[in-house]
């Protein structure tokens, strides 16, 4: 298979999303012709700007694209996508996915394209680790699984929008390592909040606190930034608390599933719940705040916090 370059290929892009958006203007920035279709209009209709067609449907979408991607929440999403480009799909089109998709409906999409033949060529599962700023910054991590061929054609697209990719192997694996990394990142940052709220109940200054946290070993690369965040008191979505929710119970329903004991993560999910049921659009780190207010530390108004009744010096 030629390698899928910006002079021989044509992307389509499905749900420009806050995730998508990023990464469909990063392609147009490196070149590609890209075809935006998503359900709000207007979100597609952004990217114009920057050099984006805007489709009508998915079928148009799919009767123009070579190289179909998507940035879809859920399952349910992504099978309808799956199907209505089927319908339109030009006979040398292949399929690359941005879900975040189950692990068992990216398998189900792969056999379907296989028994059905809707035009499909090839088809794999790609799915991304790293936030909003990461899309932007061209630094997600991607883990991709399906057709190995497809997959080594797909270089240029990827060095477009992430700083590391992996081949895990068949359909699923690449969503499958996704929730394998997104529990050690969930289950972390529970760790963090709780260590956090000790700390300032045993008379430790919030920012010193954060401040020596975050230079040393134990912190791992992807909760760093979110230190210096919530230091500020500042936990907009970077990603999202309601997604990390979505993850933790996907991960849980597939190690179920599976018969593996996932005991560490059954009360970082609790703790995720807990926050998200506060109904704010917050980013998964909140955490930090929910423990805060379990252990009764006293919050000021500029994100700074100290323990009650301690002495000040």
């Amino acid at each position: 298979m030629n390698s899928l370059s910006k002079e021989n290929t044509k992307l389509g892009f499905i749900g420009i999303g806050n995730m998508g958006s990023r990464i469909a203007k990063r392609l147009l920035e490196h070149g590609y012709q890209v075809i935006a279709y998503n359900r709000s209009r207007d979100a597609a209709e952004a990217l114009v700007k920057y050099g984006a067609m805007v489709a009508d449907s998915i079928a148009e979408l799919a009767s123009e694209a070579d190289v179909i991607l998507s940035s879809l929440t859920n399952d349910k999403c992504g099978k309808k996508c799956l199907y209505r480009s089927g319908r339109g799909l030009r006979s040398r089109a292949s399929r690359v996915g941005h879900n975040r998709d189950e692990h068992c409906a990216s398998r189900d999409f792969a056999r379907i394209v296989r028994l059905e033949s809707r035009g499909w060529r090839e088809m794999f599962g790609l799915t991304g680790l790293g936030s909003t700023p990461a899309a932007e910054e061209g630094t997600l991590t991607l883990f991709c699984g399906g057709d190995e061929e497809l997959f080594q054609a797909a270089p240029p697209i990827f060095s477009s929008i992430a700083s590391q990719h992996f081949y895990l192997g068949g359909s699923g694996s690449g969503t499958a390592m996704k929730l394998v990394a997104n529990t050690l990142l969930g289950v972390g940052m529970q760790a963090i909040a709780e260590s956090v709220a000790l700390g300032q109940k045993e008379g430790l200054d919030r920012h010193r606190l954060f401040e020596v946290l975050s230079r040393t070993a134990v912190i791992a690369p992807a909760h760093l930034g979110k230190l210096s965040r919530a230091d500020r008191g500042d936990y907009s979505a970077q990603f999202a608390i309601r997604l990390m929710n979505k993850d933790f119970g996907l991960v849980l329903e597939t190690a179920a599933a599976a018969r593996v004991p996932m005991r560490p993560l059954r009360q970082p999910f609790k703790m995720n719940v807990a926050e998200f049921n506060e109904g704010k659009e917050e980013d998964f780190s909140a955490v930090i705040t929910l423990m805060e207010r379990l252990a009764r530390v006293e919050t000021s108004d500029v994100g700074n916090r100290s323990v009650a009744g301690s002495v000040s010096s």
